[in-house]
């Protein structure tokens, strides 16, 4: 095979493990900048190149057959190692640029760091962001992400991780509910309220709650809560909160704007829920021996936006 031939059945070979990372066509072409049309005569070329069929197609997804997942596999250090050495090129050539992608949760993402996106890419005009709002833990080998945001109080070993900033979590109600219902003055009391919790497991929802300024070992108590609802989302909790129908545990970052604008009321403010929510927010990564300078720019600056956290309008 001449030295063209080879140069083409590159392209080819990427083409084929973009296809099998994104699990579709549609998919794949959306990664690719292509069409549709393109990836699949693409993998229909190296196909009959190959002399084995590549890819098993269904109706909605595709999969590599042995030949095609042997394929990928041989050739994904090759093409890895080829993006972070012309990534470490670019990076010479002084500010950051490029497509820079992040995964965060849906809530915090809302509510946290869409506001500060804008600052950040006026900044930096020659970064291009995506952000994936999902609640999904994405595997950032696998499907390609630079950086996720995650709430979490163990980061994985394997990954390099920047804390962001510390997080808490508070009970809310509204005006309305406590005058309706009543203000529990002790964590005991919660169990003649509504309580709008996010679901953990199936077993009875339970708060555990520590008094701030006591030693939390052994004054920390814990009450089996009940509700009308529950949701695994706070944006959700702090809505219904809102609307009045109950008392909510939410993390600090989602009560924030609600407890300093007064249409949330923080409740039992001597207590400290724990357990419920992580207290910290990271950026991580999987480890290299280079990073971007587009992912150094974009932690950087949200461990400054962020240093402070979002305790104002708590009680402590």
């Amino acid at each position: 095979m001449n030295e063209q031939n080879i140069q083409g059945l590159w392209g080819h070979f990427h083409w084929l493990g973009v296809l099998a990372q994104q699990g579709s066509y549609t998919a794949a072409a959306a990664r690719l900048g292509v069409s549709k049309a393109a990836v699949s005569q693409r993998i229909a070329e190296l196909e009959r190149m190959a002399g084995v069929p590549l890819v098993q197609r269904t109706t909605r997804s595709v999969r590599l057959t042995e030949a095609g997942q042997r394929l990928v596999d041989d050739t994904r250090a090759s093409f890895e190692h080829i993006a972070q050495s012309f990534s470490r090129v670019r990076d010479l050539a002084g500010a950051p640029r490029g497509l820079l992608r992040v995964t965060a949760p849906v809530a915090f993402a809302r509510q946290q760091l869409v506001p500060r996106l804008g600052d950040f890419l006026r900044e930096y005009p020659e970064v291009r962001l995506e952000l994936n709002m999902s609640d999904h833990l994405a595997s950032l080998a696998t499907e390609g992400f630079d950086l996720a945001i995650r709430h979490t109080a163990t980061p994985p070993d394997t990954h390099v991780a920047w804390t962001l900033c510390a997080t808490c979590s508070v009970l809310v109600a509204s005006r309305a509910y406590l005058r309706r219902h009543g203000t529990p003055q002790t964590p005991a009391d919660l169990v003649a309220h509504n309580c709008l919790h996010y679901p953990r497991s199936q077993d009875t929802p339970a708060w555990t709650l520590e008094p701030m300024h006591e030693k939390p070992a052994t004054e920390r108590t814990t009450v089996q809560v009940s509700g009308s609802l529950a949701a695994n989302n706070s944006e959700a909790l702090r809505d219904a909160a809102l609307s009045g129908l109950g008392i909510a545990l939410l993390p600090d970052f989602t009560a924030q704007d609600s407890l300093q604008a007064g249409k949330l009321i923080q409740v039992l403010p001597g207590w400290k829920p724990v357990g419920a929510f992580a207290e910290h927010l990271y950026a991580i990564r999987p480890y290299s021996a280079h990073v971007p300078r587009a992912v150094s720019a974009f932690v950087a600056y949200l461990r400054q936006t962020l240093a402070g956290g979002f305790a104002d309008g708590i009680q402590p």
